[in-house]
């Protein structure tokens, strides 16, 4: 019974809270910073990424369910990461879809 406990603790909310907060700052300082387009939005959409991964894992709970539960929902965003290196390349060449 205790390991179960152990297993089903309840998450630091205020940490995961406190992370996407950081992380939302900083996406707003990668806006607003003179980088290059392509480098923004390599950035924004990994930042992205990491809230989304954060999200799930911890608000949704599925930090606490079992492998295979896990891999259902880990394979759309393996998916989405295969089409996002693909469409990048042709994205950053054909910036004209970007506002200066």
């Amino acid at each position: 019974m205790s390991s179960d406990a152990k297993e089903h603790a309840e998450p630091n909310y205020w940490g995961v809270w406190l992370a996407l907060l950081v992380l939302t700052i900083i996406e707003l300082a990668v806006a607003k910073a003179p980088v290059p387009k392509a480098f923004m939005v390599f950035s924004l959409c990994a930042l992205a990424l990491v809230k989304a991964a954060l999200v799930a894992a911890y608000f949704m709970h599925l930090k606490f369910e079992k492998y295979a539960l896990i891999l259902i929902v880990l394979s759309p965003l393996l998916l989405s990461a295969i089409l996002y290196i693909g469409l990048v390349p042709d994205a950053i060449t054909h910036l004209h879809w970007i506002a200066p």
